[in-house]
């Protein structure tokens, strides 16, 4: 499968410049052994999809040199790329979930050479048996484990003969224990001689599982290091460019009463099926209260209609003792619950700047006669989000799409913090940040905890729950299986109440 020695990829001086003149790559050169796993570690916006975009010929370069298995090379799309094995395994799957396993291999196949579906369950078989990846070839997709389709994927590739195989983000949408299985399988593939690209922001992950990582920052090679010679935190600072403090101090606090209070609470998701299932739970004065779980479980469902945004379909929703069941959301955000999303261009609009967007949640409090933008107190509160929570920009004019992804995302936290709320529903507030940025966000909400708020943290990142959490709420499928503080959950209990297995 793959080819022993040498060196699988050489990129030199790489540069891209996109058609508006965003700089993305500035002369970027990576190295990577054949038969080894190669971690591609960067921030948010630091260039590591885009480079690797490159390699599998998704995009063209502005300048620089490519070379697979020494022999330069000039993609001009990914089957380019595929011919000389190279595939890639992106966080969102490309899979027909209506379709069997091997109705998507054969249809993968279908752009390569004709197959019959005989012929494709037979490699299949063969390919599994020498790797010992397992795939049920007869279910339909939509009916697998989110870590059984990522095989799907991986398996995908081996039949198209990769031998350099490139995972984006690939453990955000496992459990522990599909974390731990996926890394096995890595672990198999290199012994086998294929080349792993593995592209991350996870330094524990990182140390687990790579030979060698390759640190990216703000478009410019920051280090090349073999991974037994370095720590995280060492890593942290090649990332962000400073000393990173990655564990948050969080001192012992006796929490007040409850002041969000969920009874019963249905809720219907996209497809018009309940997405959350009967859930109870409370939050007190001065808690923060973890919610884990893989993503898709009804977390975002749960955060949405405690935020007025998605009905109730049964149950109450409680904030100080008084009923918000379904009341709008600006009602609820008057009375005091603030809701940071999951995605900021959900929180955000990307067009326009930085006090447009301070003031989207709360415009009613900058309003004036004849329903006029008060802009001079906009501005005040505008440039107080600013300072308060270190947001770097050059103008409060600046549209919010030229910031990075760190500064969008202190923006939509510091908004909602800075209007003084009781209650902080906050989904995935890290997600996708820098270990700068995390480092910030991270020790933020312990601060919110400290001054007697209350923090619903939801979040697929497992290290983060355990850090910051006074209590742990764990959901599967819309329900709640447990509920306890951190140190009564091991990770290896975590991992099978978020599989559905009662621990």
């Amino acid at each position: 499968m793959g080819r022993g020695g040498g060196e699988a990829v050489v990129m030199k001086d790489v540069v891209k410049v996109y058609p508006d003149g965003t700089v993305a790559l500035r002369g970027v050169s990576l190295r990577v052994r054949s038969g080894e796993i190669h971690g591609l570690l960067g921030e948010n916006g630091a260039g590591k999809t885009t480079l690797m975009r490159i390699l599998y010929g998704e995009i063209r370069p502005s300048r620089g040199e490519v070379k697979v298995f020494g022999r330069r090379v000039s993609f001009k799309g990914p089957w380019d790329a595929i011919r000389e094995g190279i595939c890639m395994v992106y966080q969102h799957f490309s899979l027909v979930p209506s379709f069997t396993v091997l109705e998507n291999l054969t249809l993968s196949m279908s752009s390569i050479r004709r197959a019959s579906a005989s012929e494709v369950a037979e490699r299949a078989r063969e390919i599994m048996e020498r790797t010992g990846l397992k795939v049920p070839l007869s279910e339909a997709v939509e009916s697998l484990a989110v870590g059984v389709q990522q095989r799907v994927e991986i398996l995908k590739a081996l039949m198209r003969d990769a031998r350099i195989l490139i995972l984006d983000e690939p453990t955000s949408v496992l459990t522990p224990v599909e974390v731990r299985e996926l890394f096995n399988t890595l672990r198999r593939l290199k012994e086998l001689g294929i080349t792993v690209i593995l592209i991350t922001h996870k330094l524990r992950e990182v140390k687990e599982v790579t030979d060698t990582v390759t640190v990216l920052r703000r478009g410019r090679v920051a280090g090349v290091v073999r991974t037994p010679d370095v720590s995280e935190a060492e890593l942290a600072k090649m990332m962000v460019g400073r000393e990173v403090v990655l564990k948050v101090s969080r001192r012992p606090r006796k929490p007040g009463g409850a002041v969000l209070e969920v009874r019963d609470l249905w809720v219907r998701g996209e497809r018009g099926v309940m997405a959350v299932k009967g859930v109870t739970l409370s939050v007190r004065e001065g808690e923060i209260l973890g919610i884990a779980g893989v993503q898709g479980n009804g977390q975002r469902e749960l955060a949405e209609a405690l935020a007025g945004l998605r009905r109730v379909e049964k149950g109450r929703v409680l904030l100080m003792g008084r009923d918000i069941t379904n009341r709008p959301p600006s009602e609820i955000y008057m009375m005091g619950l603030a809701y940071i999303p999951d995605s900021r261009s959900v929180g955000l609009i990307m067009e326009l700047n930085l006090v447009n967007n301070s003031i989207l949640t709360r415009l009613k409090r900058f309003l004036g006669r004849g329903s006029r933008v008060l802009w001079g107190r906009a501005l005040s509160f505008t440039n107080r989000v600013v300072k308060e929570f270190n947001v770097v920009v050059e103008s409060v004019r600046t549209p919010v799409r030229y910031l990075s992804g760190g500064n969008q995302q202190k923006v939509m936290v510091g908004r909602e913090v800075a209007s003084g709320p009781k209650v902080i529903v906050a989904s995935e507030p890290t997600h996708g940040l820098d270990v700068g940025a995390t480092e910030y966000i991270r020790n933020l909400l312990v601060r919110l905890r400290d001054e007697g708020r209350a923090v619903v943290l939801i979040s697929t990142d497992l290290d983060e729950i355990l850090q910051l959490s006074d209590r742990v709420a764990v959901m599967y499928e819309g329900r709640v299986m447990a509920v306890g503080r951190p140190e009564e959950f091991t990770l290896e209990r975590l991992g099978l109440l978020m599989g559905g297995v009662s621990a």
